[in-house]
Order: C-alpha cells, then structure tokens, then sequence
C-alpha cells in the first residue's frame, strides 16, 4: 500500500511540472496595433489603420488616465 502511495505521489508530482502551452491558436498577429482588430470597442474619435490619431489617443491616455499626479490633484 505505502509503494503504491508512493507511485501516485510521485506520478501526481511530475505531472504538475509539465507546462501547459498558454498561447491562443489564431490569436497572436503582425498587424500593428494601429490598425484595430475589428472586433472591440473603438473609440468615436479614431478609426482603425490611422496611425496619426492612434498615437494621438495614447498619448492623451498616458497622460491623463494613467498618470498619478494629474488622477491626484
């Protein structure tokens, strides 16, 4: 009985070192980010492939939705 308890630890413990693949089939692309993926919300204000407003918008999150000092004062 303690060998086969043994066996099931062991093989319970190797089998959790095993690394599961964690990509999404499909899901990665080369396109630039600029360009949208058509399927999420877009922002009234840009249209996807305008690389010019997409800079434009990141510049204005980074600044005022993600910068502490200006969120505190």
């Amino acid at each position: 009985m303690k060998k086969a308890l043994t066996i099931v630890a062991t093989a319970f413990l190797l089998a959790a070192c095993g690394e599961v693949d964690q990509s999404l089939a499909g899901a990665k692309s080369d396109a630039p980010s600029y360009k949208g993926t058509g399927k999420a919300y877009v922002d009234p204000d840009w249209k996807p492939g305008d690389k010019a407003s997409w800079e434009s918008k990141l510049k204005a999150r980074g600044q005022y939705g993600q910068n502490e000092y200006n969120r505190v004062n």
